[in-house]
């Protein structure tokens, strides 16, 4: 939290920096030129997204609205280029330097990874007969449990009445043998014991509460039920782990695959004891890439007796593939000074060939730490220019000219509340109209005035926001599907042209597309349980775009603890009722009005 405030402040810094630096410094001559290039050669670009830059008006190929020209300094640049003068540049102390590669001698290569469970020995532990959670002798997460142990205590009304017909077809047994063994064998179906069932005939009486017990010994991983609960034949009530071994499952870059195969000797040393190495071999290489990494998961299994061996623990592996000899490998590396972090995303700044000092953003993918520097992956050539002193500086010339940033990978000025310092006063947005609240949730902008119509088409989408709720009360799979499809078809047709102002506009974009994302998983899930989890996020969506923009009804924001595996989630209703969609009928009235949305 602490690196993040000081990232903040250094940017914030940049931001005056770079307005005072080169927020104005043009002359009378080069606006006169500027203003005769722009007769010839005109652009037109969106006052909503400003990397949008074409030779003719029309309309913004991302949000619809009208094309304006573009200012005269993004002239004979690609959209999301931007110049700095000599002047600027050695005021703010910025160094670039050229992208060079050290050869290092290897006779492998280090991959990261973590420690995960072994899927192999994972166990689901499940009712085998309906009914009600009476009493749980497994309270959370982490606890060890041994084959046989008793977990639970099940009141089931179908045990019930299957021990009365017992009781009745051994009254009868000498007359009817195949009634009284077809009977008991029901029983055994529900994984009663020979000697429960004896009991029962020698009690001749009704057993209310059965037990459930342990199929396998390990690790309770994940708790699914609570006392109290109604669960269904077959329902997941826990997942254990034997966590005796367990998997070591690391990331190779797709440079990388063509030297890894299964049977290459790897090295590994946890972060919890550097000093240990673990000598193992590579069992199993995915044959699916991550698209969104671009890396592939290899994996050995490991021994874990001890326990000492955590599923989540970071590890490192240097793998030496199978008759591997020492070559001189050649590794393109840039200065850590070079790269800005904004949580998974690294950027650098490129400065483009030629005569006048022209920067762009490029992200980029790193690989090992070393020393000084980091090895580049993807994103940079050997012999390209980056910025290595005064990034900060640099970006803030980026924000202020609306160009992708550190802040804004999509473009447009990042408002830091900033704007109304000295040396700034010529931000559109004022101090008051970027004022914000916290929520439970997130931080999100006060309720901001927006044409009526606008609002009701948000209504029509809202409506059918609920109707996916009422499916998923219902536990009905293919009803919540079709109510997806609706709120789809409604969403598209909301027209963000009717938000005139680039606050309103640039609130609205990214609600728009987290609710398009999660409405389309809804849509196309198979289960209830894949529905209920893409629901949150729709929750979580539609929330902010209700508290933002009004739907002209009284929304009541209800709130259920034990959901989303026990982290809660969040829903919303025109209703004080509780309805929860996230068990529906099993959990229905779990929940409480955590706020209400006054419109």
């Amino acid at each position: 939290m602490k690196k993040y405030i000081i990232y903040i402040g250094m940017l914030i810094s940049g931001l005056l920096l770079g307005y005072v630096l080169f927020g104005s410094n043009s002359t009378p001559n080069d606006s006169h030129n500027h203003q005769i290039s722009e007769t010839i050669n005109q652009q037109w670009t969106c006052s909503m997204h400003p990397q949008i830059m074409q030779p003719d008006a029309g309309d913004c190929p991302i949000c619809g609205m009208d094309l304006i020209p573009a200012e005269p300094s993004a002239e004979g640049l690609e959209a999301n280029q931007f110049k700095m003068s000599e002047n600027a540049l050695a005021l703010a102390n910025i160094e670039t330097t050229i992208i060079n590669s050290i050869t290092n001698e290897v006779s492998g290569f280090m991959l990261s990874g973590k420690i995960t469970e072994n899927e192999k020995t994972n166990s689901i532990q499940t009712a085998h007969f309906g009914g009600r959670i009476e009493k749980l002798f497994v309270n959370s997460t982490g606890e060890k449990v041994y084959q046989g142990q008793q977990l639970a205590l099940i009141y089931s009304p179908q045990l019930v009445i299957a021990q009365k017909e017992l009781l009745t077809a051994l009254e009868s047994k000498t007359k009817d043998l195949t009634l009284y063994q077809a009977v008991r064998n029901k029983l055994k179906i529900w994984k009663l014991s020979e000697k429960q069932i004896d009991k029962i005939e020698a009690s001749k009486s009704i057993i209310t509460n059965f037990p459930v017990y342990a199929n396998v010994s390990g690790i309770v991983t994940e708790k699914m039920i609570e006392e109290g609960n109604y669960v269904k034949e077959g329902q997941e009530l826990f997942m254990i782990s034997n966590l005796n071994t367990v998997w070591a499952d690391f990331d190779a870059y797709e440079k990388q695959l063509s030297s890894i195969k299964e049977g290459d000797e790897i090295s590994i040393r946890t972060n919890a004891d550097p000093n240990k190495e673990i000598n193992a071999k590579i069992s199993f290489i995915d044959p699916v890439l991550n698209t969104s990494t671009r890396t592939v998961i290899v994996r050995t299994e490991l021994k874990n007796n001890e326990g000492v061996l955590k599923p989540g623990m970071f590890i490192q592996g240097h793998l030496t593939p199978k008759n591997a000899t020492k070559k001189r490998e050649a590794l393109l590396v840039v200065p850590k000074t070079s790269v800005l972090w904004t949580g998974k995303r690294s950027v650098v700044y490129v400065k483009i060939p030629g005569t006048e000092p022209i920067f762009q953003m490029r992200e980029i993918l790193l690989g090992n730490d070393i020393g000084d520097s980091y090895e580049i992956v993807e994103g940079l050539s050997l012999n390209e220019e980056i910025v290595t002193n005064g990034t900060f500086t640099v970006d803030a010339a980026a924000q202020l000219q609306g160009k992708k940033s550190m802040m804004s990978p999509e473009g447009g000025r990042v408002v830091t509340g900033h704007e109304n310092h000295i040396g700034m006063q010529g931000s559109e947005n004022t101090q008051e109209e970027n004022e914000v609240e916290k929520t439970e949730d997130d931080t999100v902008i006060k309720r901001i005035k927006v044409a009526t119509k606008f609002q009701n088409q948000l209504s029509t989408v809202f409506t059918n926001y609920l109707a996916i709720k009422d499916a998923l009360v219902n536990d009905d799979v293919k009803r919540a599907q079709s109510a997806e499809i609706t709120f789809q078809e409604n969403l598209e047709k909301v027209d963000m042209k009717l938000l005139k102002d680039t606050k309103s506009h640039n609130l609205w974009m990214p609600l728009l597309k987290e609710l398009k994302t999660a409405s389309k998983e809804i849509a196309t899930a198979a289960t209830i349980k894949i529905q209920r989890e893409h629901f949150i996020t729709l929750s979580n969506a539609i929330a902010k775009t209700v508290t933002i923009f009004g739907v002209n009804k009284k929304v009541y924001k209800q709130f259920c603890p034990m959901a989303n595996n026990d982290r809660g989630a969040f829903w919303l209703s025109t209703e004080e009722e509780i309805m929860n969609p996230y068990f529906g009928d099993m959990m229905l009235k779990c929940g409480n009005i955590a706020a209400i949305i006054e419109n």
